[in-house]
């Protein structure tokens, strides 16, 4: 296929994935907020589109396209605003399915792929506890084994997909007599197993409509075939996926910002200070033109990073970096979009004002700014 069909047929993809936002999210959108929940229906729906898993095998219900097709729905549902749909559907399609998809059994592919590519199945990924944050190494929760089967104890929390979730991908610790990354491994939990329990769904400043949740795990069993992966070999599985993950998110805070200076842009058109837009004020022009700036500036480093990842040289280095700068440019590109509507952007029926909760988590999950500055200079001060 050459450049310019693959091109075509990707911007035609676009254009579905944007219909169908327009059509079935947004109208919805604002009320899922308020109920902080959206329905389990519309990962269905978003399966009957075919815009889950899109880039796993077509053998595993996929369309055995490359990563950019991922991101333009990533990227799409950024720049509308829905992020707490669009994320929580990245997690599902972008790691968990790719989690299997990698380290899986032929089994494990053939039981889940395909019901995840219909929204049949809802995937999760339970690494963060309540007390081991970034640090993973700091994991408590166990597994056991006791003849063929793993005993599973422990707890975890911030867990996207929490409460629509029908498996769970769970980090635990199959070896206690050696550190952390040595005795790690992830085991699937399927959701109807007893002794596994939903905690509540969380109360966030932003993302409302996303379910993020606790998850209780009290002597659950799951037979061996159960582990992703090998045994003990856990750690290296989730650190082999990481590039992906936050690739992901740098191309979900680019877009989010392109979608803030839309809004924004129109906002400044239309509003009226002193006889006229407030677009034609000085102020007004050069923090729009300093913003357009930094989005664009970020989107061509996204862009790189694309067709590294797809060469399969994209490094833990440059992937840190994208993801550090383009979730902090993000941070300052929606508060100056935010600033600009003045008061009214301090109100909850504004879309700025949701853009500007919502980029506040992007500096932490996948890896917080400190972290990914540590991963950095690693490199940048390697002798």
């Amino acid at each position: 296929m050459s450049f310019i069909q693959q091109d075509s047929e990707m911007e035609l993809f676009r254009d579905n994935v944007k219909r169908f936002i327009s059509e079935e999210i947004a109208p919805h959108y604002e009320a899922w907020e308020k109920a902080e929940m959206y329905p389990r229906e519309i990962w269905n729906k978003v399966g009957e589109q075919g815009f889950l898993c899109v880039d796993i095998p077509e053998e595993y219900g996929g369309y055995g396209v490359n990563f950019l097709y991922s991101m333009v729905i990533n990227e799409e549902f950024s720049k509308a605003g829905c992020g707490a749909v669009g994320g929580n559907m990245a997690v599902h399609s972008d790691i968990v399915a790719h989690y299997i998809v990698n380290a899986g059994t032929e089994e494990q592919k053939q039981k889940y792929l395909p019901k995840m590519a219909t929204g049949e199945l809802v995937g999760a990924i339970a690494m963060t506890e309540p007390g081991a944050g970034s640090d993973l190494q700091g994991v408590r929760t166990t597994a056991k084994l006791d003849g063929d089967e793993y005993v599973i104890n422990g707890s975890k929390t911030f867990i996207t997909n929490g409460q629509h979730c029908d498996f769970v991908v769970v980090v635990c610790r199959t070896n206690l007599d050696v550190a952390g990354a040595k005795g790690t491994s992830l085991i699937i939990v399927d959701c109807d197993k007893p002794g596994f329990s939903r905690g509540r769904n969380l109360d966030k400043i932003g993302l409302h409509a996303a379910d993020t949740s606790e998850l209780f795990f009290e002597d659950v069993r799951v037979p061996t075939s159960a582990v992703l992966g090998p045994v003990d070999g856990g750690f290296f599985v989730l650190m082999n996926e990481l590039q992906r993950e936050r690739l992901s998110l740098a191309c979900g805070a680019v877009a989010a910002a392109e979608g803030a200076l839309e809004i924004t842009k129109e906002y400044v058109n239309e509003r009226k200070a002193f006889g006229a837009p407030i677009s034609k004020l000085q102020n007004t022009r050069f923090k729009m033109a300093e913003m357009a700036t930094e989005a664009r500036v970020h989107r061509s480093f996204v862009e790189d990073c694309k067709a590294q990842y797809i060469e399969g040289t994209l490094d833990v280095e440059t992937v840190s970096m994208a993801k550090l700068s383009t979730t902090e440019m993000q941070g300052r590109v929606v508060d100056g979009c935010l600033q600009l509507h003045g008061g009214y952007g301090y109100m909850t029926e504004y879309a700025i004002s949701r853009f500007y909760v919502d980029a506040r988590v992007q500096r932490i999950y996948g890896g917080t700014s400190e972290i990914m500055k540590e991963l950095i200079s690693r490199t940048v001060l390697a002798p």
